[in-house]
C-alpha cells in the first residue's frame, strides 16, 4: 500500500494547496478549488483556511 502524504502540489495555480488536497483525496483539482471559492463566497473561512494550509503544508 502506498503511503500518502499531504503536500502542496507542483500543479499549482496559486500555492498548490487545492491541487495537493485533490491529489491526497484522489479528486479533480477543479473541485477542490471550487470548494475554497464557495467557502469564501458564502462568508466562510475559505481564504483564511487556504493561507493557513499554505503555511503549514510542506512542498511536494
Amino acid at each position: 500500500m502506498k503511503d500518502k502524504k499531504l503536500t502542496r502540489s507542483d500543479d499549482r495555480m496559486v500555492a498548490g494547496v487545492a491541487a495537493g488536497l485533490a491529489e491526497y483525496f484522489d479528486i479533480d483539482p477543479v473541485i477542490a478549488r471550487l470548494v475554497f471559492v464557495a467557502l469564501t463566497l458564502m462568508g466562510g473561512p475559505g481564504i483564511i483556511l487556504y493561507i493557513i494550509m499554505w503555511i503549514i503544508m510542506p512542498e511536494a
